[in-house]
């Protein structure tokens, strides 16, 4: 029967990803959490019962069944890059949960055992999302809880906090089932007020969690409501050859927004303060082409607005820089944004010399882009932004750092068409939701193909586009100033967090060292 926990750690892992979008059922999160302390504790408990060395191992291949199980689907939409770059991104991402399934057994002999577990996910996700290559961020358990009770309590730590709510109801919920279990096998020999004490405790913690997170307030402070407008002009094909359409791309955000300024002379919408165009919606390089950069200063005037414009820039042979650039319908291009966070296989290819021999879809990437390297702050039509683009929106730094107390509005440009039909645009959108509350802003996101949309403050979607089609999202949205406390203590309770579960995983497998030298 040893193999009946790795077998069950294959089904929570499965479990999880429909607790992410496009399915989205986000109360399996805690409960593939406690699935996972489960399978961990049964396998490691099952291998010290028949006298095997190191029951640790036994749930580090509970981590690695649950992680392939899980990356496998969850990052399924990667195949459009490549089957061969999906299973290797799979494969990899699976190994941050070995240690995982370790750590969780072994914390499990210590006192307050539902903390130190909980804790491990958010260490897990620290490095996760770090390394290799600036890390992969899509997965957190945060981003599964996109607008649920326990999405306040991004406001008060971010992402990780989310994370550590998410894991610790999972994990009150696993010790509870424990306990349980403990009783009908121990009968009379367990202190009724001991057990009662303990499932009191268990399900005290289950409810003052989301409990906590309905009563975060917002810490924000709301101003005159403005006018704003993002443009969705569509590509013509899904899939990398995207890359191949500038001209097409770019005629077809002119097209939309020229009819969108012909329903503002009307009188059919009311004049926009600012207008937002995605990632790549130009990407014939307006300083080297007179005529796109004439096409832009046009569609501005037309508006009679500055736009945002998502371009990119030649900076050498084979080198580009993927830019948001704000533009003005009189002195013409202005203000920009470089992305920083780039995509590694996407925007560059790390080893490009050795990797596109093995690897034939990796020359479909023409060029390597170059990262900037200051925060997304900018003033688009009177309008202060905090502008992320694409991938950035997943990682914690690049949005934190583009927020300040001035910031009006966050604005998400992307270009998902690579990635259409996926479920990987309703991910985004997702983590976009977590986003606004995290820094009390409204967010509204340009994307070229979908999903673009408005969202407010408290992570509702007012509006939202459908996918492959032109569209555009103009509301009365609600400015908003001033830092959030997740905004002022930065990164500081994630690495505090990660730090003591990883020093109660050392202080775990001390005490099995002595309790193996003892028996």
């Amino acid at each position: 029967m040893h193999w009946l926990p790795q077998l069950a750690a294959i089904g929570f892992g499965f479990l999880l990803v429909a607790a992410f979008p496009p399915v989205g059922w986000w109360w399996l999160a805690p409960i593939s959490v406690a699935g996972f302390v489960l399978c961990s504790h049964s396998a490691a408990h099952l291998r010290a019962r028949r006298g095997l060395r190191r029951p640790a191992t036994a749930a580090a291949w509970c981590g690695l069944w649950f992680g392939l199980a899980f990356c496998f689907l969850s990052f399924k939409w990667v195949t459009t890059v490549g089957t061969d770059a999906w299973i290797v991104l799979a494969i990899v991402e699976a190994f941050y949960f070995v240690p995982l399934g370790a750590a969780t057994a072994a914390v499990g002999r210590l006192r307050g055992a539902v903390l130190w577990q909980a804790l491990l996910w958010v260490a897990e996700e620290t490095l996760r999302d770090r390394w290799p290559l600036n890390g992969f961020s899509w997965g957190r358990l945060a981003f599964s809880q996109s607008h649920t009770v326990l999405t306040p309590l991004a406001a008060l730590g971010g992402a990780p906090l989310v994370t550590f709510a998410t894991a610790l109801v999972g994990t009150a919920l696993a010790a509870l089932l424990l306990t349980a279990h403990h009783v009908l096998r121990s009968g009379t020999e367990l202190s009724p007020n001991r057990v009662w004490a303990q499932v009191t405790g268990w399900i005290a913690l289950a409810v003052l969690i989301p409990l906590a997170g309905i009563l975060t307030p917002l810490q924000t402070t709301a101003g005159k409501p403005i006018q704003l407008a993002a443009i969705q002009g569509n590509v013509p094909r899904t899939g990398l050859d995207a890359y191949g359409q500038a001209s097409a791309v770019l005629d077809n955000h002119l097209r939309v927004t020229e009819q969108y300024a012909a329903e503002v002379a009307a009188g059919k919408r009311p004049p926009p303060a600012a207008v937002f165009w995605p990632e790549d919606s130009d990407d014939v390089d307006p300083f080297q082409d007179p005529i796109a950069s004439a096409e832009l200063s046009q569609a501005a005037e037309s508006v009679h607005t500055q736009i945002l414009v998502g371009t990119v820039v030649s900076v050498g042979k084979g080198l580009a820089r993927n830019e948001g650039i704000v533009w003005d319908p009189v002195t013409g291009p202005g203000a920009t944004y470089t992305k920083r966070h780039l995509v590694p296989f996407g925007e560059y290819i790390p080893y490009r010399s050795l990797l596109t021999r093995y690897i034939s879809e990796l020359s479909r990437v023409p060029k390597d882009d170059v990262a900037g390297n200051k925060p997304g702050i900018l003033t688009v039509g009177g309008v202060h932004i905090a502008d992320v683009i694409c991938f950035e929106v997943a990682y914690d730094d690049n949005v934190r750092s583009s927020v300040n107390s001035q910031t009006d509005v966050m604005v998400v440009q992307t270009n998902n068409a690579t990635y259409g039909w996926s479920g990987q645009p309703e991910q985004q959108l997702a983590i976009s939701q977590l986003r606004a509350v995290e820094h009390g802003r409204p967010v509204m996101i340009a994307a070229t193909s979908g999903i673009s949309g408005y969202i407010t403050p408290d992570g509702n979607i007012q509006q939202q586009t459908g996918q492959f089609t032109p569209a555009v999202v103009a509301a009365e949205v609600t400015p908003r100033t001033g830092l959030t406390l997740a905004d002022r203590v930065g990164a500081w309770p994630e690495f505090v967090m990660a730090a003591a579960a990883l020093a109660a995983w050392a202080l775990g497998i001390a005490r099995a060292k002595r309790d193996a030298k003892l028996r």
